[in-house]
Formats: structure tokens, C-alpha cells, sequence
């Protein structure tokens, strides 16, 4: 380039020197997109797979360009696929529509072709099968015209129509059996493939009660065993049906001796504690019991209820789910003193007399049995054929021989003790009785229900006069009453203990409400103090939970049990002293 640029004409002119100079370009290029790193502090970017904007994206930082490393065993073909198998395309149909051409092609077989981005020979959206707009069955479509579900069709072009079934000949009247003999209305259809019932004869029957007699005593015989003597031994199911049985109930003993050196049971209210057990219930100040000082294990199964004895409560009885109930020595060696066995199932309630000589046990086996307390002896049974769930004497002192059981047929039955028979029935329940509760000085008694309702009763007069039952209500299968006569404690099923009061209107106290438990369904008995300040109750996994009774407030919560705990009962005359039972077979007390 320099030998150009210094190139001079041929003329004798003077020679002027030419400098040559080379002009830098202003572009420059540059390989690396602009990503914008510069500003990552308030970027804002989003997935390059995000189908959706949560936030505000300016178009300039949406529209940059894809960063990063990319896989190398990423399929291409994915980048297109929104499930396993391929791509599937929204489509903008209204339900309506939808389920009208889902129903026509479930009974038709056809149904419109809803694709877009197609037309057919119609002009309709969809081009269908061959450019006809339906998909499926193409000659039933052309023969029905392409009607929907909800069109209407002539009666000859509906499906299935030449498919009816034709009936067959009712008979002659004068043919009784055999070939044409008289169906009359009864006839069946021609392609009928279930055969009529044929009547059997005399001799068949006959012979089919002799098998089930000759089956019955082979049975029997290859279930009993003999003895020694050649007398037949009885089954464990026979054993269970016989105790069952009124007059074969029995009592045993476990102490060394019934009497003292005295002459006296266990029914005689010790002298040497240092509590008064004869005083007035209530009138010393509780406390919260705090830790386990006994512990009773005697039944094989759980313990469904326990009651101390009436006034002195120097004795505790337990009604358990193998079938047992059981005497417990409150004071002294804590022992077991006496166990009642007589039902053929679990025992669900006990309730004691007045004085404490007597008690009832309701059982699963469907009988109320009636037992003296210092003997062990049954004194009567009591059933009507249906489970009791619930049993309470009459409250009255001269009416110690009525007593209320709660059934599962929906009544209430009322029997006299000294006869056996029953005396009234309350039958407004709708479901089966749970709890039965007596109120307002034994003039009125309460009951609940799995019905969901409360309904209040005058003693021996079988209507209600009193209904409660609420939307938000629940079944109520246990009820306490509170030491001062004037509330119900009722356990419901939604895990709350709600309070009723206990006088004339029985209205239910919005500001008592005792939550923060689970019972799960179970009937745990709510108890008070005996001061009535506070009130316990057990929940399906094995804790006691204690609540202020002025306040609602949670005062303590201890695990008690392995398992549900379905009773805490307070000592009326101890000033912390607690009995819970479970169904883990233990009855714990508490001080």
C-alpha cells in the first residue's frame, strides 16, 4: 500500500508526498448476551418452563435470553410435552357441552368431534371422522341424524327398541302342574335363565328336618367330652349360656376370714383412719391430686365402671369386660375383697342403693341383675330381652325398690325390685338410651340418647316435658351431676364437657365449656370435687384432665392410663384423693 500511496505522475511537476492513513471502525462486537447480571439485586426472572406470572414482569427482562449450562441428555422432544405420553391442547368447551356429547357417546356411541383449528363439510368446528364432525359410531350417527342425549328421537329409531321381552303364556287355568299349566300374572320372560321356585313336598321336608336333628346331635356330641364318672362336660359355650342363666350366679370370698374378731364384714365403716368417713360429703377444701399411690389389678380385661360406697366410701366397686364385678378395700391393705360373677358379657354400668347394701349391674347379655353387697349374693334378674346400657335406683328413700334402666330399644323401663316387674315405660327416645339422671329433688330425671336430644321426664309419668335438641349438638354419652344438685356435666362427642342446668328450665350454660381433650367416641364419665370446685375427666389416650369449674380453665394434665380412661371418681370425704379406671384393666388411685 505504501508503494501506491508514493506512486508519482510521470510529469516533471513538483513531486508532492501523499501520507496515507487507515480509519478505525466505531462498531464493536460483542458474542455474550446480555443476561442481566448487572442488576441482580432487584431483577426479577421467572422458569423458562413457567406457564404462569405471579408477579409483574417487565417485557425487556422476560424477553432476555435463556442462561445457564443446558442438560446433554435432556430428550428435545420433551420441550414439548406437558405429560408422559405427548402434548394435550386446552379446549374451550363449557361443561354443559361437555358432559351433553360424553353422555350421547356413552349411549349412542358417537358423539361431535371438539377439536379446533378444523372445520368439517358442515362449517361446524371439528372435522371428525372422514370430514363428517363426529367420532365413533359413524352409521349410528348417520341413521339418528347426529342427535344429542337430550334430543328426542322417533320410538322406531331408539336403540335396543326390537329387544323387548316378551312374556310367556300364563297357562290353562284347569292345568295345575306339568306342561301349560297356569302362571296367571306370575309368568316369566321367554329368555328368563332363572328357574322358579318349586314348593316341596311332605316327604322333603320332612326329611330335611330329619337332617338338621341328626346334624345338631353330632354337633353336640363332637363338642362335649366325658368324665371320668361318665357324666357329659360341659363346653366353655355352654358354661357361658348357663351362667347367663337366672339362679346360677356365684360369689367368691378372697379375704382369710368374712368376719372380724368382732363379728363384723367389710361393710363396717373403719374407725382408724384419720378421716372422718361418716361426716358430711364436701364441706373440707380439694386440692388437685398429684401422683399414684395404689394401684388395683384384677380384671383380666378393661374396666368399664367404678363407684365407691355410699356415704363412708370405704369400699370401691368395679364392673369389668370380662364379665366380673369386684369389691376393693379403699383403707387399710387395699386388697380385693369379693368378686360377683354371673353375666354372660361385658358389664357396662353399676349403680349402688342408698345405703350402700345393694347394687345393680347392667350387662351386654341383656339382663339387670340385682346383688347384695356384703353376701355376693344375686337376689333377682331383670330383663326384657334388650341390652341395658344404663341403670339408677330412684333416689327417694321410700322408693329404694324402683329402679330406671336405659335400653337399647329406646325406652326406658322402670322395674320394681321386690317383684320383678315392670311398673312404667318411656319410649320418646329415638335412639338408644345412654345415661339416666335424676334432678329438681328426685321430682324430674333426665336422659340422653344417641338420638342427639336431651329430654326431661316427670317420675312415673311417661311424657316429655322437657325437649332439647340442637343443630350443633352431639350424642351425650355420660352425665355427672355437680355436688350442688344444680348443674349436668354432659361429655359430648365433640370433645367438649357442655353444662345444662339441673332445675326448671334446664337450659343449656353458654359460659361452661370444658374443651382441649379427645375422647374419641368413648363415654368418659366427667367427675366433680367433692367441694365442687373442680371437674376431671378422662380422654381416649389415657391422660386425666382437671379444669377449674368457676373459670373453664385447663389446671393439669397427667397421663394416667395405657389406655382410654373411662371414670375418675373423686373421694367424698378425702381432700385429694382420686379413682380412675381404664380399659388397660387397672383401676389407679390418685393423691
Amino acid at each position: 500500500m505504501d508503494l501506491v500511496n508514493n506512486y508519482g505522475s510521470s510529469d516533471e511537476e513538483d513531486h508532492q508526498e501523499t501520507v496515507g492513513t487507515m480509519t478505525k471502525s466505531s462498531i464493536q462486537i460483542n458474542a455474550t448476551p446480555d443476561a442481566g447480571f448487572d442488576n441482580n439485586s432487584v431483577g426479577i426472572y421467572t422458569a423458562p418452563t413457567a406457564t404462569e406470572l405471579t408477579v409483574n414482569v417487565p417485557y425487556d427482562d422476560m424477553m432476555r435470553p435463556v442462561y445457564g449450562p443446558e442438560n446433554p441428555h435432556r430428550d428435545p422432544r420433551l420441550a414439548t410435552q406437558n405429560i408422559l405420553t405427548g402434548h394435550v391442547e386446552q379446549q374451550a368447551i363449557s361443561e354443559s357441552d361437555f358432559r351433553t356429547q360424553m353422555r350421547t357417546f356413552e349411549t349412542y356411541g358417537f358423539a361431535r368431534d371438539p377439536s379446533l383449528g378444523s372445520n368439517n363439510l358442515a362449517g361446524q368446528t371439528g372435522q371428525g371422522v372422514m370430514g363428517t364432525g363426529y367420532v365413533g359410531n359413524l352409521a349410528a350417527a348417520a341413521e339418528l341424524g347426529g342427535v344429542s342425549i337430550y334430543d328426542s328421537i322417533p320410538k322406531a329409531m331408539r336403540p335396543n327398541q326390537g329387544a323387548k321381552k316378551k312374556r310367556m303364556a300364563k297357562g290353562d287355568l284347569s292345568v295345575v302342574d306339568g306342561e301349560n299349566a297356569y302362571k296367571g300374572p306370575w309368568a316369566g320372560y321367554n329368555d328368563d335363565k332363572t328357574l322358579p321356585v318349586q314348593a316341596e313336598s311332605e316327604e322333603q321336608e320332612t326329611a330335611k328336618e330329619e337332617q338338621v336333628e341328626t346334624g345338631k346331635e353330632e354337633a353336640a356330641a363332637a363338642t362335649t367330652t366325658t368324665t371320668e364318672g361318665g357324666e357329659m362336660a360341659l363346653t366353655a359355650a355352654d358354661k357361658r349360656k348357663k351362667m347367663m342363666e337366672p339362679g346360677n350366679e356365684k360369689s367368691i370370698f378372697h379375704g382369710e376370714s368374712e368376719f372380724d374378731y368382732l363379728g363384723r364384714t367389710y361393710m363396717a365403716v373403719p374407725q382408724d383412719t384419720d378421716v372422718n368417713l361418716l361426716g358430711e360429703a364436701g364441706t373440707q377444701e380439694c386440692f388437685i391430686p398429684k401422683r399414684c399411690i395404689h394401684t388395683w389389678a384384677g380384671h383380666a380385661k378393661g374396666v368399664s365402671a367404678i363407684r365407691f360406697l355410699p356415704k363412708s366410701a370405704h369400699l370401691l366397686l368395679s364392673a369389668g369386660m370380662d364379665n366380673k364385678i369386684k369389691i376393693w378395700d379403699v383403707y387399710h391393705n387395699r386388697d380385693l375383697l369379693r368378686t360377683m360373677i354371673g353375666h354372660g358379657k361385658a358389664v357396662r354400668d353399676i349403680a349402688f342403693s342408698n345405703d350402700g347394701r345393694r347394687f345393680l349391674s347392667a350387662s351386654y347379655d341383656r339382663y339387670v341383675k340385682l346383688w347384695d353387697t356384703e353376701t355376693g349374693q344375686c337376689i333377682r334378674s331383670f330383663s326384657t330381652g334388650k341390652v341395658p346400657y344404663c341403670v339408677t335406683f330412684n333416689p327417694d328413700e321410700d322408693k329404694q325398690n324402683i329402679f330406671l334402666a336405659g335400653c337399647s330399644d329406646k325406652k326406658i323401663v322402670q322395674f320394681d325390685a321386690n317383684t320383678g316387674e315392670i311398673t312404667q315405660e318411656y319410649d320418646q327416645h329415638l335412639g338408644a338410651v345412654n345415661t339416666i339422671t335424676f334432678v329438681d329433688d328426685n321430682r324430674r330425671f333426665i336422659t340422653t340418647s344417641d338420638d342427639k336430644t336431651m329430654r326431661a321426664w316427670e317420675y312415673d309419668i311417661p311424657v316429655v316435658i322437657k325437649y332439647i335438641a340442637e343443630p350443633d349438638m352431639h350424642s351425650m354419652p355420660a352425665v355427672t351431676l355437680h355436688p350442688s344438685n344444680k348443674w349436668l356435666a354432659c361429655q359430648s362427642l365433640d370433645n367438649q364437657i357442655v353444662v345444662y342446668g339441673a332445675r326448671d328450665r334446664f337450659r343449656m350454660n353458654r359460659k361452661k365449656r370444658f374443651a382441649g381433650h379427645l375422647i374419641a367416641g368413648y363415654a368418659c364419665k366427667p367427675g366433680f370435687s367433692p367441694d365442687g370446685r373442680f371437674i376431671s375427666s378422662g380422654d381416649s389416650n389415657g391422660n386425666v384432665w382437671t379444669w377449674d369449674w368457676k373459670t373453664c380453665r385447663i389446671l393439669k394434665k397427667f397421663k394416667a392410663h395405657d389406655k382410654v380412661v373411662m371414670n375418675t371418681e373423686w373421694h367424698p370425704h378425702e381432700t385429694s384423693k382420686m379413682a380412675t379406671c381404664s380399659w388397660d384393666g387397672l383401676i389407679k388411685y390418685w393423691d
